[in-house]
């Protein structure tokens, strides 16, 4: 291979930043290329001012719709060949606008539950927003193929919402220790793996001492299916 994929992924991220970054780091180490041309050609835009999704979602906040949409529509604009979104709760509203949307999208819920399936055919426990857990989008695309999922009490769903606030406030280390003693609470009840379907988890969960085999990061699940798109011939 002497150029990379054909196809561009039209990342629209900035929900929050640190986990777009961390997204295009695992593009780039999960791509199977020997030099920088074999990598995939990326259209990347971070919008960090789109309103908040959980906010909106619970009643509290501007309907972020349009704004994904107008950035969604610049990205195919730009050459995009498809789309990919690496905020769990934005999806809420993604699925509001599939009629709209200007491009095929690679959907993180679907990615994840596959990989949750993979990975524990006897299920998991489901860690992100507020937003994400009250819509519940993941419940109903998990009950497609009838995977089950175990939701945390409203008490240690308040304190995800805490691990999720100090990972975008760049306190990941308070994040990852908080994160602990709510996976060791979870594990208490049923010793299950946990999908981290907030893209800031992954990053508490890294900066924390619990085992990586023990959760399934919704973050490494999109970039993953990304790149099985981006190169059908040699899936990773």
């Amino acid at each position: 291979m002497t150029k990379g994929p054909t196809e561009i992924p039209g990342i629209l991220g900035g929900m929050g930043p640190a986990a777009t970054a961390e997204f295009f780091r695992l593009i780039c180490d999960l791509a199977p290329s020997e030099k920088d041309q074999n990598h995939p050609r990326v259209y990347i835009l971070s919008d960090p001012w789109i309103p908040d999704r959980t906010e909106a979602i619970i009643g509290d906040g501007q309907d972020p719709g349009p704004f994904i949409l107008e950035d969604m529509k610049k990205l195919a604009l730009w050459g995009a060949s498809f789309l990919v979104v690496p905020c769990n709760t934005a999806h809420v509203f993604i699925d509001r606008l599939a009629g709209e949307i200007p491009l095929p999208l690679v959907h993180i819920v679907d990615a994840t539950i596959e990989e949750a399936a993979r990975r524990s055919a006897r299920g998991a426990w489901l860690m992100g927003s507020r937003g994400t857990l009250d819509s519940g989008i993941y419940q109903k695309h998990a009950k497609k193929s009838a995977y089950p999922l175990a939701i945390p009490s409203p008490e240690l769903q308040k304190k995800t919402q805490e691990v999720i606030r100090l990972v975008k406030a760049n306190e990941k280390d308070k994040a990852g220790a908080f994160l602990e003693d709510i996976v060791c609470k979870l594990r208490e009840q049923h010793d299950l793996p946990v999908i981290a379907a907030c893209t800031e988890l992954p990053l508490a969960w890294k900066s924390s001492r619990l085992p990586a085999k023990g959760t399934i990061s919704s973050l490494e699940a999109l970039a993953s299916a990304c790149i099985n798109r981006l190169y059908p011939e040699g899936k990773v």
